[in-house]
C-alpha cells in the first residue's frame, strides 16, 4: 500500500527531502526499485541515508505529477544498466574473458567474471554483471543474432 501522506521536495542542494504525514522530515531520501526489470514503475522504496525504508509507493502513477516526476528523475540518475543490442565478440569461452557488446549507451567492454555472473530472469532475459559490478540486461535473448545466441549458448 503506497505511503500517501508525504511530500517530497528537491532542496537548494540537489538532495531529495521527504515530509511525513507525521512531521518527520528525512533529508537525502534515495528512492528504490522493487522489481528494476520486471516492474519498473511499480513497488519503490524511498529510504533515508541510513539504508531504512521511510515510504512506500505501489505505482509511480499513483502519486501526484510533481512527485512522481521527482520519483522518476532520482530513479534515473541513481541507475545505470545498459541493455545489450548485440554480442560482437568474447575474448575466449574461458572465464574471466572479455566481452564487446553493443548497447543502448552505445559500444564497450566488460570482463565476465564466471559464468554465474550470468543470472536468467525470465525465459528470454538475461542479467550480466561485469568484474565492476555493472550490471548489463539483455530483454530479449530471442532478438539477438545468431553469433549472439552461439556466444550466449556456450556460457550458460
Amino acid at each position: 500500500m503506497t505511503t500517501t501522506k508525504f511530500e517530497l521536495v528537491r532542496n537548494p542542494f540537489g538532495r531529495l527531502v521527504l515530509t511525513t504525514g507525521e512531521g518527520a522530515v528525512h533529508e537525502g531520501v534515495a528512492a528504490v526499485r522493487a522489481f528494476p526489470v520486471q516492474a519498473p514503475e511499480d513497488g519503490i522504496a524511498l529510504v533515508s541515508g541510513d539504508g531504512k525504508e521511510v515510504a512506500w509507493i505501489d505505482r509511480i502513477e499513483d502519486l501526484p505529477q510533481e512527485i512522481g516526476d521527482l520519483v522518476r528523475e532520482e530513479l534515473a540518475g541513481r541507475e545505470f544498466m545498459p541493455e545489450i543490442s548485440r554480442i560482437v565478440d568474447v575474448s575466449g569461452f574461458a572465464t574471466p574473458c572479455t566481452w564487446t557488446v553493443e548497447t543502448d549507451r552505445g559500444d564497450t567492454e566488460f570482463v565476465l567474471r564466471g559464468e554465474e555472473d550470468i543470472r536468467r530472469l525470465t525465459v528470454d532475459t538475461l542479467l550480466i554483471s561485469d568484474i565492476h559490478g555493472i550490471h548489463y540486461l539483455i530483454r530479449d535473448v530471442r532478438e539477438l543474432d545468431k553469433h549472439g545466441k552461439k556466444i550466449l549458448d556456450r556460457f550458460l
